[in-house]
């Protein structure tokens, strides 16, 4: 068995991050004026390097993997069954390929990302250094008011459209790496890691995205518990988790202060707008695929129509889980648990058997955009099928290591 060149896994863990975290890339600048697509470079890239992952070396697979990994194809397969009754022809083109294509992929690349330890390492050096780019990248187009915060694509040719969700993530992705490194430092590298967290969290303050920064403070506090509590030392993981909570509160307090400033920061202000950082569209987009699921469901890109909005693919549900419900009815959503529920699983059983560092990344990089997907996103999104395949990982491991 020839085994993977530690630079060709780099190079794909590389890749890896670039692909991942393109949506947040694209909302800077300096990726925006590019004259290609990073995401099909980035694809291109790991397409090229994931024959070297897959075949250069042995792999040992869990058992465990197999009911999640049945679930999935079982749920690709039963969308495009679905998409027999779908009303919107249109949609169905456009979204299932998204889903029953790029889904297996992207989950592929990042299960074996995940369980590669040299791609999985520079996978999270560049996620560090990505998020902390788009943040800073924000801020000074916020100051040169280059950028415009969310909206239609194109709609202000002479600023960058940012795409606050997902930046927000790669920010609250990479706070989560940095508090990693923050606990496992000493000396002045330990205040040099601590004070890129510090604006890390700031960053998170700009976009917009509430969930990022919910998702930020969740992942900084539990990432670093995990793996102290996985090493038996339970007292630093609850004092950290104090730490943070208290540090968060008393940061938050501190910018409360001053209010007109406060409000100035895209996200603290959707947050703390009237409503209670609630939108009143979302809940009643949950109530509506409540009503109209059913056992067979509306079919992929069905919902729109079904509410009387016509082919507007933005107006999706919002959950990842109840748009699988929506589209693919009880049978959909019962699929949905058993892959996503069953990923979950997988990686609780798996805690006791991988490396504490390595469970602890893993969750830094998956945490995130699970939260979002509970109140963002689609079935389409790469992102999360990604993250899917990080979690899975922990269920396969190199047979040299």
């Amino acid at each position: 068995m020839i085994r993977t060149a530690p630079l060709f896994a780099g190079l794909a863990g590389l890749a890896g991050a670039i692909l991942q975290f393109a949506g947040a890339l694209k909302s800077t600048q300096a990726v925006a004026a590019l004259p290609f697509d990073i995401t099909l470079l980035a694809l291109l890239g790991l397409l090229g390097l994931l024959p070297l992952l897959l075949l250069g070396r042995g792999w040992r697979l869990s058992r465990g993997l197999g009911p999640p990994l049945a679930a999935c194809g079982l749920l690709w397969a039963w969308w495009v069954v679905a998409a027999a009754w779908s009303p919107w022809g249109e949609g169905v083109a456009d979204r299932l390929p998204e889903i029953v294509l790029a889904g297996p992929l992207m989950l592929v690349l990042g299960l074996l990302i995940g369980a590669d330890p040299a791609a999985r390492r520079m996978f999270a050096g560049a996620a560090i250094w990505l998020g902390a780019f788009v943040a800073a990248s924000i801020a000074w187009g916020l100051a040169t008011d280059a950028v415009v915060l969310g909206g239609q694509v194109g709609a202000d040719p002479s600023r960058v459209r940012v795409q606050y969700q997902v930046a927000g993530l790669a920010i609250a992705c990479a706070a989560g790496l940095v508090a990693l490194r923050a606990t496992a430092a000493r000396g002045w590298r330990m205040l040099a890691w601590l004070g890129l967290l510090g604006a890390l969290a700031v960053g998170a303050l700009l976009p917009g995205g509430r969930a990022a920064l919910l998702a930020l403070g969740a992942t900084v506090a539990l990432a670093p518990a995990l793996r102290w509590v996985l090493q038996g030392r339970a007292g630093p993981a609850l004092g950290w988790l104090g730490l943070v909570g208290a540090g968060g509160v008393a940061g938050l307090g501190l910018l409360l202060l001053d209010p007109e400033r406060a409000e100035n920061l895209a996200t603290l202000e959707r947050l703390f707008r009237p409503a209670g950082g609630l939108d009143s569209a979302r809940e009643i987009l949950w109530g509506e695929a409540w009503r109209l699921a059913g056992v067979a469901g509306l079919g992929p890109g069905g919902f729109p129509p079904a509410i009387g909005v016509g082919q507007d693919r933005g107006l999706h549900p919002h959950n990842h889980a109840i748009e699988a419900l929506v589209e693919g009815g009880v049978v959909g959503l019962l699929l949905w648990c058993a892959a996503f529920g069953g990923a979950l699983l997988l990686a609780l059983a798996r805690l006791p058997h991988v490396a504490a560092g390595r469970a602890a990344l893993i969750l830094a990089l998956t945490l995130p955009i699970a939260m979002t997907a509970m109140v963002s996103t689609d079935l389409g999104n790469r992102m999360v099928w990604f993250a899917l395949g990080l979690a899975l990982s922990l269920g396969v491991e190199p047979e040299d290591a």
